[in-house]
């Protein structure tokens, strides 16, 4: 199969979409982007769509996907039981970067909701993949667009490099705007919990619709059921070893400095994530700049690229300076963490 990139311009965005709708309506594959990251879109009500998905990603079938409208009157058609809060919430942050989570109706197959009872379901804010859902079929399924288990792609490269050859086209909308995958929140229970963090964090929902549970596995670093993409399986992972140093920032830049040493006096190429803070403090080792401490959304946005460029460096391993954890800080140590296996070197 060949993969085609269709660069979105403002001339012939109408053409390009109508193409990809066209692959859509088909029961084909198109990777189009959103403002988090880009997605693998198919036709949600179409089983054997979603199985494709999970075909040309390599990911388990019992890992959900995520249903993407472009209407908020939709929810309505492939969700039962849909609490005011939630009504509430959609209101407050669609479109945007939020899925919910609510029983599903029977139109909905169990091969997009990964065997699940229970349909995720969400609406990006950005113009091409609102106009791709609105000229297909209303409902597309669409995980993010790279090889399970991989860092998500934030440009249309990252998806070509993933998935050349096993999908028929890809949207070429730029660099995404946000970086990190939606917060999702679980409507199914009688207290909404978050079953993974993102840029609407806990406190922002809990402005508009009150008490919000988090996930007692986003604590612990595995949940017990996948009831969300991303809570069972390894995610965003480079191909080398990640590992996390955290403890104060004189500690942490000694430490990584003589692990580099000792490392490359193996003959071991070493790659490091670090901050504005502390980018001149790595004199040896293969040094990315992630963006200054105090702007995470720089950091979320930067993350996914950084990991993909040391895979394009065969580095052997890479250490990173660990972030506070706190408002949208936790979304990005959720991932960090995921990506590191959670091998985390405290000093």
């Amino acid at each position: 199969m060949k993969t085609l990139i269709e660069k979105i311009t403002a001339e012939n965005i109408e053409k390009q979409v109508h193409n990809a709708a066209r692959l859509i309506k088909e029961g084909g594959l198109v990777a189009f982007p959103t403002e988090t990251v880009y997605g693998l879109g198919a036709d949600a009500l179409n089983p054997q769509a979603a199985r494709r998905i999970y075909q040309a990603k390599g990911r388990p079938s019992d890992n959900p996907l995520i249903v993407h409208i472009a209407d908020p009157a939709k929810l309505t058609q492939i969700a039962e039981r849909i609490p005011q809060r939630a009504m509430a919430l959609g209101e407050r942050f669609w479109p945007g970067p939020l899925t919910m989570i609510f029983p599903k109706k029977d139109c909905v197959p169990l091969a997009t909701t990964g065997g699940l009872e229970t349909v995720a379901v969400r609406m990006p804010d950005h113009p091409v993949a609102l106009a791709l859902i609105t000229a297909s079929t209303g409902f597309i399924a669409a995980p993010s667009a790279n090889a399970s288990g991989r860092p998500s792609p934030t440009l249309a490269e990252h998806v070509y490099l993933d998935l050349n050859g096993r999908i028929p086209m890809i949207l070429d909308g730029g660099p995404v705007g946000i970086g990190l995958e939606s917060t999702i929140i679980d409507f199914s229970e009688e207290v909404p919990i978050i079953l993974r963090p993102g840029f609407v964090t806990k406190e922002m929902a809990e402005a508009v619709i009150g008490e919000v549970r988090l996930d007692p596995g986003l604590k612990i670093g595995e949940a017990i059921a996948p009831k969300a993409p991303g809570m069972k399986y390894r995610h965003y992972a480079p191909k080398a070893e990640l590992i996390l140093v955290r403890g104060c920032q004189d500690k942490v830049v000694h430490t990584v400095n003589r692990l580099i040493e000792e490392a490359e006096e193996q003959g071991q190429k070493i790659g490091v994530i670090s901050t504005d803070e502390t980018y001149l403090c790595y004199p040896r080792g293969i040094v990315k700049n992630i963006g200054a401490r105090k702007d995470e959304t720089v950091i979320a946005r930067n993350l996914y690229g950084i990991l993909r460029e040391f895979d394009q460096l065969d580095v052997d391993r890479i250490y990173s300076e660990s972030f506070s954890e706190q408002g949208f800080g936790q979304a990005v140590m959720n991932r960090m963490l995921k990506a590191a296996g959670h091998r985390v070197l405290e000093v």
